[in-house]
């Protein structure tokens, strides 16, 4: 069975490693700042796996052989997506954040996708300026080793707003899904975490992360965003699954009777979802009687937009031989591998040799 793990998150080992690919102009800025964005909430179990720290040093997720060792050959993985960079647009400046996002991505491209083809990358970008990312986007789409775009969850506007637009077109333009990953909710130049205000501490933020997405794919799927690049896939990195059939029935409900005022959409919203929305596993929720998480598969039809994920090496991380719940043997192969596949174009192990990773 192939495996793909969507969500790796990699790092630099020290801040100097970034400085070979960032202009001159910025070093002083990034040595004294880096990303310039403090987190607001304490972990009491930190924010990795305490296993997860490489012999060689560096923290976690800063070494691609010992990320091999540790994560992909024990696990038989055959590709890791890496999710790197992904508050790169809550810098208030945008220059500062095109000249970070950019050098970035090349450090991605020379320390970890040359490394290995289990690694695949996402394209980190400064959606702050739309017309900077699109020309980021055109820059390294054409590269075999990235896989989609990535953003934060955490933004100024709903992602829908035509101020993104350029974004997708540029995306769909290179034949790139766009993903988005939590974790910069309320931090930068972000609004609070929820409509209603911030969260006290880590675990009421942790437990309403599915909010933005919410938000989120509400507004693209009504903003006609599918419409107009129909094409686009759209990838909701760590944000559950639970969430998504209640809002597909209400937005379903709602169309039949507002239908007049989104003339522009020819589809209920919940066929706009079918074709072009993936959810990945990690944090995958875990009812008493699991039989509750299958029933939610088949509402949402998980054979086709469910992929898993470990989140490694952050404390919530899933094991791939033990995070699902007992399924149906074609339905666990689309999961834990199939649909990404098909999704980012990956050719297949037997391909490249047996293993993705040789």
């Amino acid at each position: 069975m192939v495996v793909v793990d969507t969500d790796v998150h990699n790092a630099m080992k020290t801040k100097y490693d970034i400085l070979p690919y960032l202009p001159k102009a910025w070093h002083e800025e990034w040595l004294e700042m880096g990303m310039g964005i403090a987190r607001q909430y304490y972990s009491v179990v930190g924010g990795a796996r305490k296993d997860a720290n490489p012999d060689t040093g560096g923290g976690p997720g800063t070494d691609p052989d010992f990320m091999i060792r540790h994560l992909i050959e024990p696990n038989g993985i055959d590709y890791a997506i890496l999710t790197s960079g992904i508050e790169i647009s809550l810098y208030p400046d945008p220059d500062y954040a095109n000249a970070l996002a950019s050098a970035w991505n090349d450090w991605t491209v020379e320390h970890w996708l040359n490394r290995s083809p289990a690694f695949r990358g996402s394209i980190a970008i400064n959606n702050t300026d739309p017309q900077a990312a699109a020309r980021e986007i055109d820059r390294m789409g054409s590269h075999p080793g990235m896989a989609q775009v990535i953003m934060s969850s955490a933004s100024r506007m709903l992602y829908g707003q035509r101020f993104y637009h350029p974004i997708y077109e540029a995306a769909e333009r290179n034949g790139l899904p766009i993903a988005i990953h939590p974790g910069g909710e309320g931090r930068g130049i972000a609004p609070s975490p929820t409509n209603a205000g911030y969260p006290t501490r880590y675990f009421e933020w942790h437990n309403v992360l599915p909010v933005s997405y919410i938000g989120h794919l509400n507004s693209i799927i009504c903003e006609g965003v599918f419409e107009k690049f129909p094409k686009l896939k759209f990838v909701a990195i760590e944000g559950g699954i639970s969430w998504l059939p209640a809002m597909m029935w209400r937005m379903d409900k709602n169309y039949k009777a507002l239908r007049s005022s989104v003339p522009w959409l020819k589809k209920h919203p919940s066929e706009y979802i079918a074709e072009h929305v993936f959810l990945t596993t990690q944090p995958i929720e875990e009812p008493k009687d699991h039989k509750h998480l299958l029933q939610v598969f088949d509402m949402i039809g998980a054979e086709r937009c469910v992929m898993f994920s470990t989140d490694y090496p952050h404390w919530d991380y899933d094991n791939p031989m033990m995070a699902l719940p007992p399924m149906p043997k074609e339905l666990k192969r689309r999961i834990m591998g199939e649909t990404a596949m098909e999704l980012y174009g990956l050719p297949r192990p037997a391909e490249t040799g047996g293993t993705a990773h040789g």
